[in-house]
């Protein structure tokens, strides 16, 4: 149940999101829909919670790593799931009707409901890694909906702010969870928040506790990180109602209530988090009365008010955290109501400039009526749900603070009225005269949507009037979830009689009024731009101050250390090389010297081959690149017979055909490299300094090569130690329904290692066809071909020339496309058999790779692309479904994640055959293979081939096309 309730919000982002972009009803539907089932089963699991049960779930992720997938709903977890899904239901239906038709609905509903779904994954974690994944979408969601106009600046500037800032946290937190689990022994939540005492007397308990509240203060916008928050009301209304309400903001707060029994309770958490919630609500509510975008006002007493619950969960008291969950509540009901009634005012009237507005009362009285209303909640007015948990708050910090700390209780005091003065501001729009000067003229919204706000209006005046009844039975079961027996008596009365906190409330409502009549009438608070004597004091202007810092210092680095040509890098990789036996000179102990009476003179001729290919190539790259290219080629078929000489064939097949496929492309992107000198045979000479440029890398390149071979022999030659070379060999045939030990360790045992590789080798093709898609090579990067004195001969420019060779190539093209089929049966073969012999889908994908290639380089781009159809990127997307979908299956069975399985069926004519789950994998693979090398195929090939056409059309080989002239010049 936890798990569907976990996946409904993913599942409506994903509808949503494959919907077409003029849709608007359909997105809202499919995200409500999937919201309110959601909510139905949270709110049926209330009973079972209440009576003390906690459902848990379990799923395998890492088992061998101690990590499962657990979904835990306690008391807590509840009332922020019902909060997250309640909220978000009436934010969907308030969006229906605030979204402009011109936007990209769909868009916007996927990305709330992956946000939802992130926040649901916060809340309902029982692991502790887990919730720092959870906590870390929820930053990469907030910033797609903060940036959700892409076109604005202010939405992209306070996208990226949000999300620096709090995946810096998030960064911060994941460290802390580290340490957290080493000291609990476990990541699990449970077992954490059981280790209480052990955590807070370890040594590494402070800085375990630093990192964990970063990760909080900087997600809810605690001083000195609260600067990212009022950037964020770029975002659509329905975004900013909910960030500010339910969501994002209050993750942090969840983690201090969540963790508080293992973390509270000590003069360290007491003054850092204290610390941080004063500064916060008394600036936050200092700068809400200066500002005149009303999202902004309500933004900054979102601050504040979120350093208020700081402050009562800094205090370390059982009641406080009582105080702190109810005024989360309470919170939550009357912010939403407000933004939303914000939006209504800048949907209806254009602007939210409160220098602008006034007397909208009279165009707008229902409007007005639930503004006042959730405005007097959150200046904690009698009677109001506001009010109750303000008035905790005063108690805690009399009680708490006593005659020795009495600046705690005056400190209470002062947000109180500085909250009736930010309050009263808010509202003062809706009196005076009707300004006509509005960019629209202002009226009623639509009835539905005004609903959402009626509904959380109303949940204020009930609360408030009878908290007990309303409230009572959810915050104890709230509150219980963390205390437990260390619960605290309490009572939810509206009276308590005439005491010292009703006295502190009653000086903050009379004091707040006096003061906003004070700054309304003397100072003309309504025009003024910027907040007395803090204006400078911007957090914002410090975070650009310091990423420009960091731009530049980062630029200077790369100016002076960093190189955009590939050879400097090489030399310095190279020389890196030379100085590792001298590192592991230590380590290995006394290196044994090399035998040489055991050398089979077949095999060293085998190197002494290519050892002269490889000095031959680089020889020749001076002046012949395609005999460099074919000497290359020689030393990697000398590499594959090697692998085959020692018993490898699994290695041999490979590098035999990456050999061969690498070799086609490298040909291909030789036109693409700027021309070389002209031999000197042909009066050509390279400068002085390339000759000792050269001389120096030979140099390097030889030592460094030198170097690598000692420290493998050396390794090699190492007294035997234990190897997992036999556990992969017992288990290959009994756990991984194979006798290929090679390819089942890649595809089952470390299939997991696998699908990453394929997906950043996918990844790699994107980009290739992405940077080459739309680039030409400058035309004097061209070879201009030049043949040697001897063998000049005009006539092979000539035309007849030239159709002769069209001809040939014609004759050779009808020929080889029979070979397709040939090859693609040949792929098929040794995919069949990777999982017992020597195969898989990586060899097989290059077999069939090849097969295409033959195509292209015989008939042309054109008419492979017209008549096979190929579409590499379908290819790829394929493979990595397949990938994907076999790990997924495994789940589905209660199994880790791309766990094989192994099914033993008889087919006909073929009669019994074994198939194992990682069949399915090993296809992906070989889809991936094939669609990544065509794609970076069909990238070099056009753009070398672009201006290159026939007569008839189509375009010429590409191989031939691609191969340099004998002899170049500049």
């Amino acid at each position: 149940m936890l798990l569907l309730l976990l996946l409904l919000p993913f599942a409506a982002a994903l509808v949503a999101a494959c919907m077409p972009g003029n849709s608007r009803d359909r997105p809202a539907a499919v995200a409500g829909i999937a919201t309110l089932v959601a909510l139905v089963l949270a709110i049926s699991r209330f009973g079972g919670i209440a009576e003390g049960g906690v459902p848990l779930e379990h799923y395998a992720w890492l088992p061998s790593f101690g990590l499962d997938i657990v979904l835990r709903m306690d008391g807590l977890a509840w009332v922020f799931s019902v909060m997250v899904l309640g909220i978000g239901l009436l934010v969907l239906l308030y969006a229906r009707y605030y979204m402009s038709r011109r936007d990209p609905v769909p868009r916007f509903y996927a990305y709330i409901m992956a946000f939802m779904g992130s926040m649901l994954g916060v809340v309902l974690s029982g692991n502790l890694i887990q919730l720092v994944v959870f906590w870390e979408l929820t930053s990469v969601t907030s910033f797609l909906l903060i940036g959700y106009w892409q076109e604005r600046n202010d939405a992209r500037r306070g996208a990226r702010m949000a999300f620096t800032v709090t995946t810096i946290g998030g960064l911060c937190l994941l460290a802390g969870v580290l340490l957290l689990g080493h000291i609990a022994g476990s990541y699990e939540l449970e077992a954490v928040l059981g280790s209480g005492n052990l955590i807070r007397a370890h040594d590494w308990y402070v800085p375990a506790l630093v990192l964990v509240l970063l990760g909080a203060l900087t997600k809810s916008a605690q001083f000195p990180f609260h600067f990212w928050l009022p950037h964020a009301m770029a975002a659509p209304t329905p975004v900013s109602a909910y960030l500010h309400s339910a969501t994002m903001v209050k993750a942090g707060i969840f983690l201090l209530i969540r963790l508080w029994p293992a973390l509270a309770g000590t003069e360290e958490w007491f003054w850092i988090l204290g610390s941080a919630g004063v500064c916060t609500l008394l600036l936050g509510s200092f700068f809400a009365i200066f500002q005149y975008d009303m999202k902004g006002l309500l933004a900054y007493s979102t601050i504040s008010h979120l350093g208020l619950i700081t402050v009562l969960l800094s205090i370390g008291t059982p009641l406080s955290v009582v105080a702190a969950i109810f005024h989360t509540m309470n919170h939550a009901v009357f912010k939403a109501s407000l933004f939303m009634a914000v939006g209504i005012v800048d949907h209806e009237s254009g602007t939210r400039d409160m220098r602008m507005l006034r007397g909208l009362k009279r165009a707008m009285p229902h409007t007005a009526a639930l503004a006042i209303v959730a405005s007097a909640a959150m200046a904690g007015v009698p009677l109001m749900n506001g009010f109750l948990s303000k008035e905790m708050f005063f108690a805690e910090t009399m009680i708490v603070g006593g005659t020795e700390n009495w600046w705690m209780s005056v400190v209470a005091v002062l947000m109180g009225l500085f909250s009736v003065v930010y309050s009263l501001r808010f509202i003062s729009v809706f009196f005076g005269p009707l300004a006509h000067d509005l960019p629209e003229e202002p009226h009623e919204p639509a009835r539905w949507m005004r609903v959402p706000i009626e509904c959380l209006v109303l949940l204020c005046i009930a609360v408030g009037v009878m908290p007990e009844r309303v409230v009572g039975d959810v915050l104890a079961v709230a509150a219980s979830s963390v205390l437990g027996p260390t619960m605290p008596a309490y009572d939810l009365a509206i009276w308590h009689g005439f005491n010292l906190p009703l006295v502190m409330s009653l000086v903050a409502l009379g004091g707040g009024v006096a003061c906003y009549l004070l700054l309304r009438y003397r100072f003309e608070l309504a025009q003024r731009d910027r907040v007395p004597l803090l204006h400078r004091l911007k957090g914002a202007q410090l975070y650009e101050s310091t990423l420009l810092g960091l731009s530049q210092g980062a630029a200077w680095l790369i100016r002076v250390a960093g190189t955009r040509q590939l050879q400097p890098q090489l030399l310095v990789l190279l020389s890196a090389f030379v100085a590792v036996p001298l590192l592991l000179a230590q380590p290995l102990g006394p290196w044994p010297l090399p035998a040489f009476e055991n050398v089979d003179p077949l095999f060293a001729l085998l190197w002494l081959i290519g050892a002269g290919c490889a000095v031959a190539a680089a020889w020749k790259a001076k002046y012949h690149r395609l005999a460099a290219l074919a000497l290359v080629g020689a030393t990697g078929l000398a590499t594959s017979i090697t692998f085959l000489w020692l018993s490898a064939p699994d290695l041999a097949l490979t590098q035999l055909m990456v050999e061969t496929v690498t070799t086609v492309l490298i040909l291909l992107g030789l036109r693409w490299l700027p021309p070389r000198f002209m031999p000197a045979h042909l009066g050509g000479h390279a400068p002085r300094g390339t000759r000792l440029r050269r001389g120096r890398d030979a140099l390097v390149a030889v030592a460094g090569g030198l170097a690598l071979a000692a420290v493998s022999y050396a390794v090699i030659k190492q007294p035997a130690v234990p190897s997992i070379r036999d556990f992969f060999v017992l288990r290959a045939l009994s756990e991984g329904g194979g006798a290929n030990v090679v390819n089942v360790l890649l595809i089952d045992f470390r299939g997991f290692d696998t699908m990453g590789e394929i997906t950043v080798l996918s990844a790699v093709a994107l980009t290739v066809y992405a940077l080459l898609r739309r680039f030409r090579p400058a035309p004097e990067s061209i070879s201009i071909p030049l043949q040697q004195a001897s063998d000049v001969d005009p006539a092979i420019t000539q035309k007849p020339a030239q159709q002769a060779r069209d001809g040939y190539l014609m004759i050779q093209a009808v020929y080889l496309r029979f070979l397709l089929p040939v090859m693609g049966v040949i792929a098929v073969y040794f995919f069949m058999r990777g999982h017992n012999l020597p195969g898989g889908g990586f060899v097989a994908g290059l077999i069939f790779a090849t097969a295409l290639i033959v195509q292209y380089m015989v008939a042309g781009t054109d008419w492979v692309e017209s008549h096979l159809r190929l579409r590499p990127h379908q290819w790829i997307g394929w493979g990595l479904v397949c990938a994907c979908a076999t790990g997924l299956g495994a789940w589905l069975f209660g199994y880790p994640f791309l766990t094989s399985h192994t099914a033993h069926v008889t087919l006909p004519l073929l009669g019994s055959m074994h198939l194992p789950s990682a069949f399915v994998f090993d296809l992906g693979v070989f889809f991936v293979v094939v669609g990544t090398t065509m794609l970076i195929l069909v990238a070099l090939a056009h753009q070398s081939l672009r201006s290159r056409r026939t007569p008839h059309g189509s375009s010429r080989s590409a191989a031939l096309a691609a191969i340099p002239p004998t002899k170049e010049i500049r």
